[in-house]
This record gives structure tokens, sequence and C-alpha cells, in this order.
């Protein structure tokens, strides 16, 4: 199931971050792909502020993961662009074990996961164009997250 969205200014994109935090109370594992630049992490930001989250949220392109409490349920947001492929493989319990449970988990360039990403998410490809609008493509990848994607068309 797809959902897509092109956004063209900042307000479009907080807009679809406050349509997708309200679909996803119970959380839900998300892969975002695209360029660096595309706004993945913009989106990870503003998914947050719909969520309520208190901390400043940032890239953990450093760090890996950054974790975020504060908000209606837990964010986690990982980068796995800085990994190689025995990184990917010495993380690859805690990203199943981020996949559990209720909380709103992101990975950053999930291209990069050597086929470890838990099998119940939905993937978020984000591009941009010369006009600085941005498409965001939404799609499930397991039945269980359909309903998000139905939420989204109804928005």
């Amino acid at each position: 199931m797809k959902y897509i969205r092109v956004c063209k200014t900042l307000e479009d994109t907080a807009k679809l971050a406050q349509d997708f935090a309200k679909l996803t109370p119970n959380g839900c594992f998300v892969n975002l792909y695209g360029e660096i630049g595309a706004g993945k992490t913009a989106f990870v930001k503003l998914v947050a502020d719909a969520l309520e989250v208190k901390e400043r949220v940032t890239s953990p392109s450093f760090v890996i993961l950054n974790e975020y409490h504060s908000g209606k349920l837990p964010v986690y947001h990982f980068d796995l662009y800085r990994l190689e492929n025995e990184g990917v493989k010495t993380i690859s319990d805690e990203l199943r074990e981020y996949s559990e449970g209720k909380n709103l988990t992101f990975v950053e360039w999930a291209e990069f996961s050597q086929n470890e990403i838990p099998f119940r998410h939905i993937d978020i490809k984000v591009t941009y164009d010369d006009d600085d609008a941005r498409t965001y493509e939404f799609i499930s990848e397991c039945k269980d997250f359909d309903y998000i994607i139905e939420g989204l068309n109804k928005c």
C-alpha cells in the first residue's frame, strides 16, 4: 500500500508530520530513504513536535541513535550512514528491540541496513526537486500498518 504527498513549504511538511503522528499513537518502525538534504531529519523533527517532544531533536549522524522520552510516546532516531557492514550487524538486535512495543522508531539511511530491518515497518522515501518541493512516499511493508496509509489518504 502506498501514499504520496508533495510538500511545497515547511508548513506543508509540518501538516504531513502532524497527520502521521496522529495515525501512530501506538508507535511504528519507519525506514527513511533520501539523499543528503532531502528532508529526512526535518520530518522526524516535525513528527516529534507533533508528539510534543520537549528535547531538541537533532540528527544522530555521529552518535547512531538519539532517544526522546518527553513526548506522547518514546521516539528513537537511528542513522546508519556511518556504519560499515559489521557495524550494522552489531546493532541488529537493537533495531529489532526498537521495533517492538509502543514507540516510534525512525531509521535514516535504512539502505545501509544489510537487510537487518525488522519485517514490520513503513518506508518513507523523500525526494526534492529544483523548486525545493519535497515528495514523501509512504509504503506500508506489512498489513499491520496499512491503516496508516489509509489514514493519510483521508487527510
